[in-house]
């Protein structure tokens, strides 16, 4: 279960990350490496292709971006063309939050959450 009870922190399964995170669809989560698309474009709001690759690591259908609060992270069209054969959705992380846990009971979901702006 996610919450995103208030900006800069997100609750998965009663565990607080107070930074970005990644859910894979088999359940694991990982710190987001954002520092690869802040290197590159000055911003984490930015999901470059090389940071999404490191993503890439199992089969999925979805992948539900959290674009932060207010909406802040985009996907390039790089990174789009990345997964150009999955579903796509953007929106901000607690909406993000709420379709994710309804996708995954009958698809295999990626989720990238950002959880500030």
């Amino acid at each position: 279960m996610i919450e995103v009870p208030e900006f800069g922190r997100i609750i998965v399964d009663e565990k607080e990350y107070a930074h970005d995170i990644v859910i894979y669809p088999s359940g694991k989560i990982e710190t987001r490496k954002k520092w690869i698309s802040k290197e590159k474009h000055g911003t984490s709001h930015k999901l470059d292709p090389e940071e999404l690759r490191k993503y890439l690591r199992e089969d999925f259908d979805v992948l539900v971006v959290g674009t932060g609060l207010w909406g802040m992270l985009s996907l390039l069209p790089e990174s789009k063309e990345l997964v150009k054969d999955k579903e796509i959705i953007e929106i901000p992380t607690p909406e993000a939050a709420e379709l994710f846990e309804k996708l995954r009971k009958e698809k295999r979901v990626l989720g990238i959450f950002h959880v500030t702006c």
